[in-house]
Protein backbone atom coordinates (compact mmCIF):
# COMPACT_ATOMS: atom_id res chain seq x y z
CA UNK A 1 0.00 0.00 0.00
CA UNK A 2 1.44 3.22 -0.98
CA UNK A 3 1.71 5.54 1.73
CA UNK A 4 0.78 9.44 1.88
CA UNK A 5 2.73 12.00 3.46
CA UNK A 6 -0.07 14.08 4.85
CA UNK A 7 -0.05 14.64 8.43
CA UNK A 8 -3.25 14.56 10.09
CA UNK A 9 -2.87 18.76 11.09
CA UNK A 10 -6.33 18.76 13.24
CA UNK A 11 -5.40 15.60 15.45
CA UNK A 12 -1.70 17.04 15.99
CA UNK A 13 -3.26 20.44 16.74
CA UNK A 14 -6.40 19.13 19.20
CA UNK A 15 -3.17 16.87 21.01
CA UNK A 16 -0.99 20.16 20.95
CA UNK A 17 -3.87 21.75 22.73
CA UNK A 18 -4.79 19.44 25.39
CA UNK A 19 -0.63 18.71 26.32
CA UNK A 20 -0.56 22.44 26.77
CA UNK A 21 -3.49 22.98 28.94
CA UNK A 22 -2.75 19.76 30.68
CA UNK A 23 0.44 21.32 32.03
CA UNK A 24 -0.39 24.62 32.96
CA UNK A 25 -3.67 23.33 34.88
CA UNK A 26 -0.61 20.55 36.46
CA UNK A 27 1.85 23.48 37.07
CA UNK A 28 -1.03 25.23 38.87
CA UNK A 29 -2.90 22.33 40.59
CA UNK A 30 0.21 20.28 42.32
CA UNK A 31 2.16 23.50 43.38
CA UNK A 32 1.04 23.14 46.70
CA UNK A 33 1.42 19.47 47.16
CA UNK A 34 5.05 19.65 45.00
CA UNK A 35 6.07 22.61 47.95
CA UNK A 36 4.93 20.49 51.15
CA UNK A 37 6.27 17.41 50.28
CA UNK A 38 9.46 17.71 48.05
CA UNK A 39 10.13 21.46 48.56
CA UNK A 40 9.56 22.30 44.95
CA UNK A 41 6.44 23.83 43.60
CA UNK A 42 6.97 22.41 40.15
CA UNK A 43 7.94 19.23 41.48
CA UNK A 44 4.80 17.22 39.57
CA UNK A 45 5.34 19.65 36.32
CA UNK A 46 9.05 18.65 35.47
CA UNK A 47 8.42 15.01 35.91
CA UNK A 48 4.98 15.38 33.52
CA UNK A 49 7.14 17.90 31.36
CA UNK A 50 9.98 15.23 31.32
CA UNK A 51 7.59 12.30 30.02
CA UNK A 52 6.04 14.43 27.92
CA UNK A 53 9.05 14.96 26.08
CA UNK A 54 9.52 11.03 25.48
CA UNK A 55 5.71 10.64 24.71
CA UNK A 56 6.33 13.37 22.10
CA UNK A 57 9.32 11.38 21.05
CA UNK A 58 7.46 8.06 21.14
CA UNK A 59 4.55 9.78 19.01
CA UNK A 60 6.47 10.98 16.18
CA UNK A 61 8.42 7.34 16.03
CA UNK A 62 5.13 5.87 15.95
CA UNK A 63 3.58 8.14 13.15
CA UNK A 64 6.16 7.20 11.04
CA UNK A 65 5.63 3.56 10.85
CA UNK A 66 3.33 1.40 9.06
CA UNK A 67 1.24 0.30 11.31
CA UNK A 68 0.49 -3.05 9.49
CA UNK A 69 3.86 -3.92 10.56
CA UNK A 70 3.33 -2.99 13.69
CA UNK A 71 0.20 -5.55 14.05
CA UNK A 72 2.58 -8.26 13.48
CA UNK A 73 3.93 -7.52 16.65
CA UNK A 74 0.40 -7.17 18.29
CA UNK A 75 0.66 -10.68 19.80
CA UNK A 76 3.79 -10.56 21.73
CA UNK A 77 2.81 -7.53 22.86
CA UNK A 78 -0.23 -8.76 23.84
CA UNK A 79 1.64 -11.59 26.09
CA UNK A 80 4.37 -8.87 27.10
CA UNK A 81 1.15 -7.09 28.93
CA UNK A 82 0.39 -10.12 30.48
CA UNK A 83 3.98 -10.61 32.42
CA UNK A 84 4.23 -7.39 33.57
CA UNK A 85 1.02 -7.31 34.96
CA UNK A 86 1.36 -11.09 36.34
CA UNK A 87 4.20 -8.87 37.62
CA UNK A 88 2.79 -6.48 39.36
CA UNK A 89 0.75 -9.13 42.01
CA UNK A 90 4.17 -10.29 43.36
CA UNK A 91 6.56 -7.12 42.65
CA UNK A 92 4.59 -4.08 43.03
CA UNK A 93 4.85 -0.78 44.53
CA UNK A 94 2.16 -0.04 46.34
CA UNK A 95 0.89 3.41 46.29
CA UNK A 96 -1.98 5.25 48.23
CA UNK A 97 -3.24 1.63 49.25
CA UNK A 98 -3.23 0.19 45.27
CA UNK A 99 -0.57 -1.86 43.73
CA UNK A 100 -0.23 -0.70 40.00
CA UNK A 101 3.43 -0.06 39.71
CA UNK A 102 6.23 -1.54 38.52
CA UNK A 103 9.79 -0.40 38.85
CA UNK A 104 13.25 -0.75 37.47
CA UNK A 105 15.78 1.01 39.07
CA UNK A 106 15.26 4.71 39.72
CA UNK A 107 12.03 4.66 37.37
CA UNK A 108 8.70 3.13 37.86
CA UNK A 109 5.53 2.73 35.43
CA UNK A 110 2.05 1.15 35.66
CA UNK A 111 1.48 -2.02 33.61
CA UNK A 112 -2.43 -1.49 33.11
CA UNK A 113 -1.19 1.83 31.03
CA UNK A 114 0.48 -0.33 28.37
CA UNK A 115 -2.21 -2.89 28.22
CA UNK A 116 -4.71 -0.91 26.74
CA UNK A 117 -2.48 0.16 23.58
CA UNK A 118 -1.53 -4.00 23.58
CA UNK A 119 -4.86 -4.96 23.69
CA UNK A 120 -5.81 -2.17 21.10
CA UNK A 121 -3.48 -3.23 18.36
CA UNK A 122 -4.04 -7.51 19.32
CA UNK A 123 -8.36 -6.84 18.50
CA UNK A 124 -7.37 -4.98 15.38
CA UNK A 125 -5.06 -8.36 14.52
CA UNK A 126 -7.24 -11.33 15.48
CA UNK A 127 -10.59 -9.59 13.81
CA UNK A 128 -8.48 -8.23 10.42
CA UNK A 129 -7.27 -12.11 10.25
CA UNK A 130 -10.81 -13.66 11.03
CA UNK A 131 -13.08 -10.59 8.95
CA UNK A 132 -15.44 -12.96 7.29
CA UNK A 133 -16.41 -14.64 10.91
CA UNK A 134 -17.20 -11.21 12.75
CA UNK A 135 -20.99 -11.70 12.11
CA UNK A 136 -21.13 -14.62 14.42
CA UNK A 137 -21.60 -14.45 18.21
CA UNK A 138 -19.25 -17.23 19.08
CA UNK A 139 -16.33 -15.52 17.55
CA UNK A 140 -17.57 -12.37 19.51
CA UNK A 141 -17.61 -14.35 22.60
CA UNK A 142 -14.84 -15.87 21.73
CA UNK A 143 -12.69 -12.33 21.51
CA UNK A 144 -14.37 -10.97 24.68
CA UNK A 145 -13.47 -14.47 26.47
CA UNK A 146 -9.65 -13.85 24.92
CA UNK A 147 -9.23 -10.69 27.12
CA UNK A 148 -10.73 -11.51 29.92
CA UNK A 149 -7.32 -12.66 30.94
CA UNK A 150 -5.72 -9.11 31.10
CA UNK A 151 -8.70 -7.98 32.33
CA UNK A 152 -8.62 -10.54 35.52
CA UNK A 153 -4.70 -9.52 35.78
CA UNK A 154 -5.15 -6.15 35.93
CA UNK A 155 -8.71 -5.47 37.47
CA UNK A 156 -7.13 -7.03 40.69
CA UNK A 157 -5.89 -3.65 41.32
CA UNK A 158 -7.02 -1.13 39.01
CA UNK A 159 -10.73 -2.07 38.34
CA UNK A 160 -11.10 1.06 36.32
CA UNK A 161 -8.43 -0.04 33.79
CA UNK A 162 -9.99 -2.98 33.57
CA UNK A 163 -13.73 -1.22 32.91
CA UNK A 164 -11.48 0.62 30.40
CA UNK A 165 -10.26 -2.85 28.81
CA UNK A 166 -13.65 -4.21 28.68
CA UNK A 167 -15.07 -1.42 27.02
CA UNK A 168 -12.53 -0.80 24.23
CA UNK A 169 -12.91 -4.64 22.78
CA UNK A 170 -16.97 -4.00 23.18
CA UNK A 171 -16.80 -0.77 20.77
CA UNK A 172 -13.74 -2.37 18.67
CA UNK A 173 -16.23 -5.14 17.95
CA UNK A 174 -19.03 -3.23 17.25
CA UNK A 175 -16.80 -1.47 14.12
CA UNK A 176 -16.00 -4.45 12.88
CA UNK A 177 -19.87 -6.05 12.94
CA UNK A 178 -22.77 -4.94 10.73
CA UNK A 179 -25.51 -6.27 13.57
CA UNK A 180 -26.43 -5.00 16.52
CA UNK A 181 -29.10 -7.03 18.66
CA UNK A 182 -25.59 -9.17 19.69
CA UNK A 183 -24.46 -6.38 21.72
CA UNK A 184 -27.25 -6.42 24.12
CA UNK A 185 -26.43 -9.92 25.30
CA UNK A 186 -23.26 -8.70 25.52
CA UNK A 187 -23.64 -5.65 27.02
CA UNK A 188 -25.71 -8.20 29.83
CA UNK A 189 -22.92 -10.20 30.33
CA UNK A 190 -20.49 -7.38 30.73
CA UNK A 191 -22.59 -5.78 33.32
CA UNK A 192 -23.05 -9.17 35.44
CA UNK A 193 -19.17 -9.80 35.10
CA UNK A 194 -18.44 -6.24 36.53
CA UNK A 195 -21.26 -7.02 38.98
CA UNK A 196 -19.37 -10.29 40.60
CA UNK A 197 -16.08 -8.76 40.54
CA UNK A 198 -17.36 -5.84 42.22
CA UNK A 199 -18.89 -8.39 45.35
CA UNK A 200 -15.40 -10.22 45.03
CA UNK A 201 -14.02 -7.63 47.23
CA UNK A 202 -15.57 -5.80 50.19
CA UNK A 203 -14.11 -2.33 49.97
CA UNK A 204 -15.59 -2.38 46.52
CA UNK A 205 -18.97 -2.71 47.66
CA UNK A 206 -18.01 -0.32 50.12
CA UNK A 207 -17.16 2.58 47.74
CA UNK A 208 -20.93 2.23 46.31
CA UNK A 209 -22.12 2.89 49.88
CA UNK A 210 -19.61 5.61 49.91
CA UNK A 211 -21.12 7.24 46.87
CA UNK A 212 -24.65 7.04 48.13
CA UNK A 213 -23.84 8.97 51.21
CA UNK A 214 -20.59 10.59 50.80
CA UNK A 215 -20.99 12.17 54.36
CA UNK A 216 -21.61 8.91 56.31
CA UNK A 217 -18.26 7.84 55.86
CA UNK A 218 -14.70 8.91 56.14
CA UNK A 219 -13.38 8.17 52.96
CA UNK A 220 -16.35 10.17 51.62
CA UNK A 221 -14.04 13.58 52.27
CA UNK A 222 -12.48 13.74 48.86
CA UNK A 223 -15.73 13.26 47.00
CA UNK A 224 -17.35 16.24 49.47
CA UNK A 225 -14.21 18.51 48.79
CA UNK A 226 -14.18 17.98 44.92
CA UNK A 227 -17.67 19.21 45.37
CA UNK A 228 -16.68 22.19 46.99
CA UNK A 229 -14.30 23.13 44.75
CA UNK A 230 -16.67 22.40 41.88
CA UNK A 231 -19.79 24.61 42.91
CA UNK A 232 -17.35 27.47 44.56
CA UNK A 233 -15.79 27.39 40.97
CA UNK A 234 -19.39 29.56 39.98
CA UNK A 235 -18.94 30.83 36.11
CA UNK A 236 -15.47 31.74 35.12
CA UNK A 237 -13.52 30.52 38.39
CA UNK A 238 -11.50 32.07 41.09
CA UNK A 239 -8.64 32.32 38.18
CA UNK A 240 -5.69 29.73 37.73
CA UNK A 241 -3.24 29.16 40.95
CA UNK A 242 -6.14 30.63 43.46
CA UNK A 243 -7.79 27.39 44.40
CA UNK A 244 -8.55 26.87 47.59
CA UNK A 245 -9.47 23.37 48.06
CA UNK A 246 -6.06 21.90 46.34
CA UNK A 247 -4.50 23.24 49.59
CA UNK A 248 -4.53 20.04 50.97
CA UNK A 249 -8.71 19.67 51.32
CA UNK A 250 -8.60 17.50 47.98
CA UNK A 251 -5.99 14.84 48.83
CA UNK A 252 -3.31 14.54 45.57
CA UNK A 253 -5.64 17.12 43.78
CA UNK A 254 -3.16 16.80 40.81
CA UNK A 255 -4.23 13.24 40.13
CA UNK A 256 -7.63 11.40 40.01
CA UNK A 257 -9.43 14.67 41.09
CA UNK A 258 -7.73 17.96 38.98
CA UNK A 259 -10.82 18.22 37.06
CA UNK A 260 -12.86 19.64 40.42
CA UNK A 261 -9.36 21.94 40.61
CA UNK A 262 -10.27 23.40 37.16
CA UNK A 263 -13.66 24.02 37.95
CA UNK A 264 -12.94 26.05 41.18
CA UNK A 265 -9.92 28.09 39.11
CA UNK A 266 -11.54 28.36 35.69
CA UNK A 267 -15.25 27.93 36.34
CA UNK A 268 -17.79 26.57 34.25
CA UNK A 269 -16.27 28.14 31.02
CA UNK A 270 -12.85 26.71 31.37
CA UNK A 271 -14.31 23.33 31.89
CA UNK A 272 -16.58 23.40 29.11
CA UNK A 273 -13.40 24.32 26.70
CA UNK A 274 -11.80 21.25 28.53
CA UNK A 275 -15.01 19.15 27.88
CA UNK A 276 -15.08 20.49 24.15
CA UNK A 277 -11.33 19.57 23.35
CA UNK A 278 -11.95 16.00 24.73
CA UNK A 279 -15.03 15.93 22.75
CA UNK A 280 -13.73 16.98 19.14
CA UNK A 281 -10.23 14.77 19.85
CA UNK A 282 -12.70 11.94 19.74
CA UNK A 283 -14.81 13.28 16.73
CA UNK A 284 -11.39 13.78 14.69
CA UNK A 285 -10.37 10.36 16.08
CA UNK A 286 -13.85 8.77 14.61
CA UNK A 287 -13.36 10.93 11.60
CA UNK A 288 -10.24 8.68 10.99
CA UNK A 289 -11.68 5.37 11.74
CA UNK A 290 -14.25 5.98 9.29
CA UNK A 291 -12.12 6.88 6.61
CA UNK A 292 -9.03 4.65 7.23
CA UNK A 293 -8.16 2.47 3.85
CA UNK A 294 -8.76 -0.84 5.79
CA UNK A 295 -10.55 -2.69 8.38
CA UNK A 296 -7.22 -3.04 11.09
CA UNK A 297 -6.79 0.64 10.40
CA UNK A 298 -10.38 2.01 11.72
CA UNK A 299 -10.53 -0.65 13.88
CA UNK A 300 -7.14 0.91 15.41
CA UNK A 301 -9.04 4.17 15.36
CA UNK A 302 -11.80 3.07 17.35
CA UNK A 303 -9.96 1.89 19.80
CA UNK A 304 -8.42 4.89 20.64
CA UNK A 305 -11.37 6.90 20.40
CA UNK A 306 -13.23 4.22 22.92
CA UNK A 307 -10.07 4.47 25.16
CA UNK A 308 -10.35 8.05 24.80
CA UNK A 309 -14.13 8.53 25.49
CA UNK A 310 -14.35 6.29 28.11
CA UNK A 311 -11.86 7.44 30.39
CA UNK A 312 -12.72 10.97 30.04
CA UNK A 313 -16.60 10.06 31.10
CA UNK A 314 -15.44 8.08 34.01
CA UNK A 315 -13.19 10.78 35.23
CA UNK A 316 -15.44 13.46 35.02
CA UNK A 317 -18.24 11.18 36.33
CA UNK A 318 -16.48 9.75 39.12
CA UNK A 319 -15.11 13.88 40.43
CA UNK A 320 -18.78 14.75 39.89
CA UNK A 321 -20.21 11.96 42.09
CA UNK A 322 -21.70 10.53 39.43
CA UNK A 323 -20.72 7.27 39.84
CA UNK A 324 -18.97 5.51 42.29
CA UNK A 325 -14.79 6.70 42.65
CA UNK A 326 -13.05 4.35 40.77
CA UNK A 327 -9.49 6.21 40.84
CA UNK A 328 -8.93 7.06 37.07
CA UNK A 329 -7.16 9.94 35.91
CA UNK A 330 -7.75 12.50 33.16
CA UNK A 331 -5.96 11.81 29.49
CA UNK A 332 -3.17 14.17 29.60
CA UNK A 333 -3.97 16.85 32.01
CA UNK A 334 -4.15 14.36 35.68
CA UNK A 335 -0.32 13.83 36.68
CA UNK A 336 0.96 10.45 35.31
CA UNK A 337 4.36 9.90 33.70
CA UNK A 338 3.21 6.61 32.49
CA UNK A 339 -0.22 7.56 31.09
CA UNK A 340 0.88 10.44 29.30
CA UNK A 341 3.44 8.50 27.71
CA UNK A 342 1.35 5.99 25.97
CA UNK A 343 -1.37 7.91 25.29
CA UNK A 344 1.12 9.78 23.13
CA UNK A 345 1.98 6.49 21.70
CA UNK A 346 -1.69 5.79 20.72
CA UNK A 347 -1.92 9.54 19.24
CA UNK A 348 1.20 8.80 16.94
CA UNK A 349 -0.86 5.29 15.97
CA UNK A 350 -3.70 7.57 15.17
CA UNK A 351 -0.87 9.96 12.48
CA UNK A 352 0.07 6.88 11.18
CA UNK A 353 -3.12 5.12 9.70
CA UNK A 354 -4.51 9.04 9.25
CA UNK A 355 -1.43 9.20 6.56
CA UNK A 356 -3.10 6.50 4.28
CA UNK A 357 -6.79 7.95 5.14
CA UNK A 358 -9.06 7.51 1.39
Amino acid sequence: MKKSSRIDYTLLVLVLLLVVCGLVLLLSTSAYNGRVKFHDSAYYFKKQLFATALGFLGMYIVAQMDYHRLLKFAPALFFLAHLLSLAVLFFGDEYNGSRRWLSIGPLSFQPSEFAKLAVILFLAGIIDKTKKKTTSIWFMLMVMISILPIVGLVGSNNLSTAIIILGIAVITIFVSNPRYLPFIGIGGAGISFVAVFLSLESYRLERISIWRNPEAFEKGFQTIQGLYAIGSGGIFGKGLGSSLQKLGFVPEAQNDMIFSIICEETGLVGASLVIILFTLLVWRLMVISTHAPDLPGALIAAGIMGHMAIQVILNIAVVTNTIPNTGITLPFISYGGTSVLFLLAEMGLALSVSRQMT
